[in-house]
């Protein structure tokens, strides 16, 4: 739970003079009786410790009172309105909790609100159990644990979760016999070889445009899919040689040369309607010059913004947008093409110091023993976006929440690729996750990342996306533009999502996400305002023309 429910609130003695060295003061004016008197609802304070408090922080106040007559100081400026108002809201509260009807009356509301409190944390934990598509009886048993742990009824628990389940369509898991598991998860070579076919189509990729890394990548998928690498060396060739006899013999007809791009049933688009992909127009949404990638690089630099941050191109290009693999999840699928425009992205989520430039008020509400340079979080939707326009205004430039598409473009690149840095996993170098420093029932024991929370950005190099782009998998989750909607299998240029909507998106994972959410497709979303310890959010401006 957060403090503002809990109460907890540091009391030290005597109270500093500095007011930067304790947040007690700034309490004063909360909607919480306890929290104004630096109280502990839960430690049932008695009525002695409530006098003690009032007093001091009385006394307090009534040595702050001259700087009401030094408006330019910058503690007069920190205190503000507390040098009129806080007598009178410190007295109020005491009166309130020394009267015994009126105390039953804050401790049942406080009861009500951490409930509800605790019941988002517990949705929220069930949506990370339920992540991957199924709910596990070890999870499922966890989350008992936890609804017990915050006051939940095992009832209520159960309500939940038979509630989400139906409204994400997941199910439990029943575990077979452990005997039958590798029978069961093994996949027959002719299988692998269909699937891994399948991906080389939706890849898009000739012999002109495939690029080493590219066909590392494709190779690592084949490996991961239990493919000998030497065979899916020879379909890879063999895809190639395909693609070139078919566009030779398009050239040889005059049809120009074909692109390989994906039909609407997953097959090859040049084999199942050559003439339509060659004559139909390119679905762009602006007349803008047509640059190869290396040409907008040098007339669309790399730049730092007003706070410092590094904000890097992203050139125009086209990918395959959700999850091709087997077994996706429902929100991830279709999978589509898409084509993007340039744009910029920041290097890093926004951080704690770049956000409070624009809201300085924001520091106390900063996650525990966090600094400057951790991403911001406790940030709503609507937070967000008043950033990207605070900063729109200061700059003379467009700043925005990525789209969806942008924000998976800059994740995976071109070459279908399931996380930032690859198709590799269980390492603690590539992101911050649930690991061995946290304990959800899902965290992975075996791992260390080196952090239990959040984790300052750029604390991990290596999980850099394609185009130089860190903190994408994990860390915390990111806010986009887009509300929620399914995807529609249909081409794209440029996708938004529907302008209005009960749920926003969000994407990456966090550090508490399992390692399997932190692929580059993974989706979440809740309600705009919503805001919590692990959801942040990165910033996109927009290339002139």
């Amino acid at each position: 739970m957060r403090d503002g429910v809990k109460c907890v609130a540091v009391f030290p003695t005597p109270l500093p003079d500095d007011p930067q060295k304790w947040e007690g003061w700034s309490k004063y004016n909360s909607t919480n009786p306890y929290e104004r008197l630096c109280l502990d609802a839960q430690q049932n304070p008695t009525d002695e410790l409530i006098e003690e408090h009032c007093r001091e922080l009385l006394r307090w106040w009534q040595k702050k009172l001259p700087l009401k007559n030094q408006p330019s100081n910058p503690v007069a400026q920190l205190l503000r309105a507390g040098l009129e108002e806080s007598s009178r809201y410190l007295t109020e509260a005491r009166m309130e909790l020394l009267d015994p009807e009126r105390r039953k009356k804050v401790d049942a509301v406080l009861a009500a609100e951490a409930e509800q409190q605790a019941i988002a944390e517990f949705n929220k934990v069930l949506a990370f159990s339920i992540a991957d598509g199924g709910l596990r009886p070890e999870e499922e048993k966890a989350l008992q644990r936890f609804g017990a742990d915050h006051g939940l009824s095992e009832e209520k628990v159960l309500q939940f979760i038979e509630a989400k389940l139906k409204e994400t369509g997941t199910t439990r898991v029943v575990p077979e016999p452990e005997v039958e598991t590798e029978t069961v998860v093994a996949v027959a070579p002719g299988d692998a070889k269909s699937e891994f076919l399948r991906v080389l189509q939706l890849s898009g990729l000739d012999s002109d445009s495939m690029t080493d890394d590219q066909r590392d990548a494709l190779i690592n998928i084949a490996e991961n899919s239990g493919l000998d690498p030497g065979d899916a060396e020879d379909m890879v060739d063999e895809y190639l040689e395909e693609i070139d006899r078919k566009q030779i013999a398009e050239i040889t007809k005059g049809k120009g040369k074909p692109t390989a791009a994906v039909g609407p049933n997953g097959t090859n688009a040049v084999k199942a309607a050559k003439v339509k992909v060659v004559d139909e127009p390119v679905p762009a949404t602006s007349a803008r010059p047509v640059l190869s990638p290396q040409q907008e690089r040098k007339r669309y630099p790399n730049f730092s913004n007003s706070l410092g941050g590094q904000m890097l191109l992203i050139p125009s290009g086209e990918f395959i947008m959700g999850n091709p693999f087997p077994k996706a999840p429902p929100n991830e699928s279709p999978h589509f093409r898409v084509t993007i425009s340039r744009f910029y992205i920041s290097r890093f989520p926004i951080t704690n110091a770049h956000y409070e430039a624009f809201d300085p008020l924001h520091k106390s509400k900063r996650a525990p023993a966090t600094g400057d340079r951790h991403p911001v979080v406790y940030v709503s939707s609507l937070d967000a976006v008043k950033f990207c326009q605070w900063l729109s205004t200061r700059e003379r430039r467009k700043y925005r929440l990525p789209t969806e598409a942008e924000w998976e473009y800059a994740a995976k690149g071109t070459d279908g690729r399931r996380y930032p840095w690859g198709n590799f996993d269980k390492r603690g170098d590539l992101a911050n996750f649930a690991d061995k420093n946290t304990s959800f029932a899902w965290s992975d024991r075996q791992i260390d990342d080196g952090y239990a929370e959040s984790a300052p950005v750029g604390s991990f190099p290596r999980g850099a996306s394609p185009f130089g782009i860190e903190d994408m998998a994990g860390n915390v989750w990111e806010w986009c533009s887009d509300f929620f909607e399914q995807y529609k299998p249909a081409r794209k240029a440029d996708p938004h999502g529907p302008p209005s909507g009960a749920k926003r998106v969000y994407r990456g994972g966090s550090w508490k996400s399992r390692f399997a959410s932190l692929q580059t497709t993974t989706r979440s979303a809740n309600v705009p305002n919503f805001s919590c310890n692990d959801l942040g959010f990165r910033i996109v401006c927009e290339c002139e023309s």
